[in-house]
């Protein structure tokens, strides 16, 4: 890991919870389905994946920071619907796949 970076993702602050408390399922729903399509069955680092999600979300909410859907990439993986290798605290040096035996 790099010394120069070696703080994991920021955390939540108290604005940003409010707006993501304001989320509805579906909202969540999107977030995850948009996640999980930028993601392939080849290792992707988080932040890439985070990064494309955030700019073709379409009824993205200005606001939702990225630690958010790092948030939501580590609930897919405790899901079993992702896979990963290194600290996914640490989006920048962490990376996720579609496991091989998800049919799509």
């Amino acid at each position: 890991m790099n010394n120069q970076n070696s703080q994991p993702d920021a955390t939540l602050t108290p604005e940003q919870r409010k707006l993501v408390e304001k989320l509805s399922d579906a909202e969540i729903l999107a977030i995850d389905d948009a996640l999980l399509s930028n993601t392939s069955t080849q290792w992707r680092k988080v932040a890439r994946v985070i990064g494309a999600t955030m700019n073709k979300l379409p009824s993205r909410i200005l606001g939702i920071p990225d630690s958010y859907y790092s948030q939501r990439i580590q609930n897919l993986v405790k899901e079993g619907l992702l896979e990963s290798q290194g600290n996914l605290s640490y989006m920048k040096y962490s990376e996720i796949r579609l496991p091989y035996n998800n049919e799509t």
